[in-house]
């Protein structure tokens, strides 16, 4: 989941424009260095855990829900740490990169033990299955290739098993966990590659055609899964084959970027929001 003087005669204007001139220039590389880029990744980050609490609310969620967040922040200083380890420099960045790195990854790692604490059932098996995906994510990532579709869709599926655990930290039964995870993964594979295609036309680029529909035969068949595993997840899946129609019927669209995410921003919330509804009377 990337980044973005005026002289003055007099000498005492030199010298307080020498002292603030380096603040902005910090707070820019603390920006690279910590904030992520990918607008789009904080709502795919963040449906997962309002899902998981709001199906299986309980402490150690919350503390998984932060984990998860703090991990898709920590994404940003992690790649660029292993694309300079890669290319064997040391740069300024690099040096701050690791810092926010360590500091992200303790915080995380002390959620998670908090969450082994006081979890009312084991929550680990969707991890397991989750960590290849996020492994192929990184891949690309310490090789600078994480605009990718392939690495976006495996980080998609693998960020939705945060769903699954925290339902399962909650004492949720393993066929809702799995239905939420299912349901997300779905929303995020059909709709990463619609939205690169609509940019890339606006860019007068081609799209390919072969990843979209591929992708939303596998969002279709996650879709499906989820309610053979769990009927009740039915209003999410639902929800999920309309938005692969929906993505299909404004393809040309020709809106801005800014209107794209805001229109995933509210899929994504009306995906969340079915899905809770029918897990919730499961």
């Amino acid at each position: 989941m990337n980044s973005d003087i005026t002289k003055n005669s007099a000498p005492a204007a030199e010298q307080r424009q020498g002292a603030s001139a380096p603040a902005p220039a910090q707070r820019s590389l603390f920006r690279s260095v910590a904030l992520p880029t990918e607008h789009g990744g904080w709502g795919l980050t963040g449906e997962p855990i309002v899902l998981g609490l709001a199906v299986s609310p309980s402490w150690a969620g919350l503390c998984l829900g932060l984990a998860t967040m703090l991990a898709f922040l920590a994404r940003t200083p992690l790649r660029l740490v292993l694309v300079d380890l890669r290319r064997q420099r040391s740069l300024p960045r690099t040096v701050l990169a690791r810092k926010v790195l360590a500091i992200e990854a303790l915080a995380a790692t002390v959620l998670l033990g908090v969450a082994v604490l006081v979890a009312h059932e084991p929550f680990w098996w969707p991890l397991a299955i989750a960590g290849p995906l996020v492994a192929v994510e990184l891949w690309f990532d310490s090789r600078s290739r994480s605009r990718r579709v392939l690495p976006e869709l495996a980080g998609t599926v693998g960020v939705s098993a945060s769903a699954a655990m925290i339902i399962l930290s909650g004492a949720g039964s393993a066929s809702v966990a799995v239905a939420a995870w299912l349901v997300l993964a779905a929303r995020g594979l059909t709709s990463i590659p619609h939205i690169r295609a609509q940019v890339e036309r606006r860019h007068g680029r081609d799209s390919a055609m072969g990843v979209i529909i591929g992708a939303d035969i596998a969002a279709l068949a996650f879709a499906i899964g989820a309610t053979l595993i769990e009927p009740s997840a039915w209003p999410g899946s639902t929800t999920a084959v309309i938005l692969i129609a929906y993505l299909w019927a404004s393809a040309n669209s020709t809106a801005s970027a800014t209107a794209l995410g805001i229109r995933q921003t509210i899929i994504g919330l009306a995906v969340v929001i079915a899905t809770a509804v029918g897990l919730n009377h499961s």
